[in-house]
C-alpha cells in the first residue's frame, strides 16, 4: 500500500511546483523530499515530475494523481471535521482577525454558516490591514487571523486558504474605458490610486511589478487610501486606475460601474492563508480552518 506521507510530499511538490518550498511547508529536509518522490515513482513504475533545470511540471501520470491527491486530501478534512463534531461539544470562544478585503469581501458568509452550525461559540472579528492582523496574532489579541500576501514572521504558521486574482479597473465613465487593453508602458502614466503601506494587496502589487522592472516610484500615484469600498467611491469620482481583488467588484461589474482593463504580460495572484501562533492552534481554530475549507470547497 502506497505510504500516506509520500503521497503528502508528492502533493506538496505539485501544488508548490519546488522541491524547496515542499521541504520547507513539510518541515523536512530538500533530499528527504527527493527520496520520497523516487520510492512513490519506483512503486508505481511511472515518473511523476519532468525535471527540466531548476523547474519542474508534472508528467501526465504525475496529474493524474494529482487530481486523486487533491480530492483524497479534501476528503481526508471533511472526515476529520465531522469526527471532531462527533466527540467534542465545541463552546468558548474564537477571537478572528481578517485583513481588509477577507473582512469585507469573503468572511462574512462562512462566519454566518459557522454560527449557524455552532451558536454555542462566541465569534468575534477584527479587521485592519495583513500587517495588523498579523501583530494582532503575535500579540495574542486574537486566536486565529486570514491575511492576503506574502509570509513574514518565522513566529507564524501559515495555511493556505484559497487563491485570488488582483486586476486593474476603472470607472466605466473613465476615458481609460475605452481600451480592451494596456501595456506596462503605458501603465506609468496612468494616474493610479493604491491601498496604503502595511496591506497584503499593495504588497502583491509591487512584487508582481518588480517582477517586469517597474518600481512603485516609477508609477503616477495620486493617493493611497484604507480600504477597497473607499477607493472604489474614488474612481468614481476620477478619472484613475487601481488594483482590486476581482471578489471585490463583482456587483459593480454586473452593473457596468466598474471595467476590468487587461495589462498585457501582467498577472497578479495571490493567496489568503489562515496565520496562528506556532504550536498554539486550538482545537477551536483547527475546526474553523476546516470549517472554512469546507465551506470554500463547496461553492
Amino acid at each position: 500500500m502506497m505510504d500516506d506521507f509520500r503521497l503528502k510530499v508528492f502533493y506538496s511538490v505539485g501544488k508548490n511546483q519546488s522541491f524547496t518550498k515542499a521541504a520547507s511547508e513539510l518541515y523536512i529536509t530538500q533530499p528527504a523530499v527527493t527520496k520520497h518522490i523516487k520510492l512513490l515513482e519506483e512503486s508505481l513504475g511511472v515518473r511523476l515530475f519532468d525535471r527540466k533545470g531548476n523547474f519542474i511540471t508534472l508528467t501526465a501520470a504525475g496529474e493524474v494523481l494529482y487530481k486523486y491527491a487533491t480530492e483524497i486530501f479534501r476528503l481526508y478534512q471533511e472526515a476529520i471535521f465531522e469526527i471532531g463534531t462527533m466527540k467534542n461539544q465545541f463552546e468558548g470562544s474564537l477571537r478572528l482577525g481578517a485583513s481588509t478585503t477577507i473582512g469585507q469581501y469573503l468572511i462574512s458568509p462562512i462566519l454566518a454558516s459557522f454560527h449557524g452550525k455552532f451558536p454555542q461559540i462566541e465569534l468575534t472579528l477584527l479587521n485592519g490591514n495583513s500587517e495588523f492582523i498579523e501583530k494582532a496574532v503575535l500579540e495574542k489579541s486574537i486566536d486565529l487571523g486570514i491575511v492576503e500576501g506574502q509570509k513574514h514572521h518565522s513566529s507564524l504558521k501559515y495555511t493556505d486558504f484559497m487563491e485570488d486574482e488582483l486586476v486593474a479597473v476603472v470607472h466605466s465613465k473613465s476615458k481609460y474605458a475605452k481600451f480592451s487593453s494596456i501595456s506596462l508602458e503605458m501603465l506609468l502614466e496612468i494616474p493610479l490610486v493604491l491601498r496604503e503601506r502595511g496591506s497584503g494587496t499593495l504588497e502583491v502589487i509591487e512584487l508582481a511589478l518588480k517582477e517586469k522592472g517597474i518600481k512603485l516610484t516609477n508609477l503616477t500615484i495620486v493617493m493611497h487610501l484604507g480600504s477597497t469600498e473607499s477607493i472604489k467611491s474614488f474612481l468614481e469620482h476620477s478619472q484613475a486606475m487601481s488594483f482590486v481583488s476581482i471578489r471585490a467588484i463583482q456587483k459593480e461589474l454586473l452593473h457596468q460601474e466598474l471595467k476590468i482593463i487587461p495589462i498585457e504580460n501582467l498577472q497578479m495572484l495571490r493567496r489568503f492563508s489562515f496565520v496562528n501562533l506556532h504550536g498554539q492552534q486550538d482545537k477551536l481554530a483547527t475546526s474553523f480552518i476546516n470549517f472554512a475549507h469546507r465551506h470554500y470547497n463547496q461553492k
